[in-house]
């Protein structure tokens, strides 16, 4: 996520967290009623689609047992070594709450990225306190204050708070539970040379107000962002970074929460410490 002048969120007052505002009566209507039909057109409609369903399982299980001729070269099939676990456990350090410590390896980097990632999207950026602890962990010595004023600026502007629906001191209103919550999906080394690498993370994000009275729903959006880590006294730290949306999956047609629901979830589920 960009963090050059603000956080990175674009959209919301120059910190990127988006926000769809989603209707107030259930956009489902309950379970739809379906038409009445005869039995044996029914009996009919269901032996189709197990039909259907047989042959697509036995298609995606082909695999390997189709012929040379027909498969693809196993060197052009996708690869996940960017995500395949390693076994190498997680740091056991933290530094403001955040894990730090990580080795000078390629995990290491893409486990800081995730990791530095999950803080700078977390509510804490929206305390005064928290949110410098949290820049003065993550980034390089060499920009963390220019970070630190940019940031400060952005976090205060009383527009920005009032759009998300906070007080001035970054609070939510009586009753609701703040949101703003990133959860990584993959890393991906992009370049590396002695002392600096380069790690793509790409993530989703809840932000919003958990509450009945909520304005300002929990809602999700997808983004990847680009760090360039340094090596600076025996930890990786951010000395740059970008953001851009996406990729995007399609939506499943499920139906969203209450706001109860997603206030218990949100205060029940902790984060992970990340690493491959």
């Amino acid at each position: 996520m960009s963090h050059g002048d603000e956080q990175g969120y674009s959209d919301y007052g120059g910190t990127g967290h988006t926000r769809t505002r989603l209707p107030d009566h259930d956009p489902y209507g309950g379970a739809p009623r379906r038409p009445t039909r005869s039995s044996s057109r029914g009996l009919i409609t269901v032996v189709g689609v197990v039909v259907l369903l047989i042959a697509a399982i036995a298609f995606a299980n082909r695999g390997d047992d189709s012929s040379p001729g027909n498969s693809p070269a196993r060197s052009s099939r996708p690869q996940t070594t960017s995500t395949a676990p390693t076994g190498t456990h997680p740091v056991n350090t933290k530094t403001a709450g955040i894990p730090s410590g990580f080795a000078q390896t390629e995990q290491g980097a893409e486990s800081a990225a995730a990791n530095y990632a999950v803080a700078l999207g977390s509510a804490d950026m929206f305390n005064t306190v928290k949110r410098h602890a949290i820049v003065d962990t993550v980034y390089a010595p060499e920009i963390a204050a220019a970070r630190q004023t940019a940031m400060d600026k952005a976090y205060s502007s009383q527009e920005f708070l009032a759009n998300v629906g906070l007080a001035e001191d970054g609070s939510p209103p009586k009753g609701q539970l703040f949101v703003s919550r990133v959860v990584p999906v993959g890393t991906k080394i992009v370049s590396t040379k002695p002392g600096e690498t380069t790690v793509e993370v790409w993530y989703t994000t809840l932000f919003g107000l958990s509450g009945n009275a909520s304005k300002n729903p929990v809602t999700e959006s997808w983004y990847t962002s680009t760090y360039v880590l340094k090596w600076v006294a025996h930890d990786w730290k951010i000395s740059s970074d970008q953001q851009k949306d996406g990729p995007v999956p399609l939506g499943r047609d499920q139906r969203a929460s209450t706001a109860d629901d997603m206030t218990k979830a949100v205060e029940e589920y902790g984060g992970f410490t990340y690493a491959r």
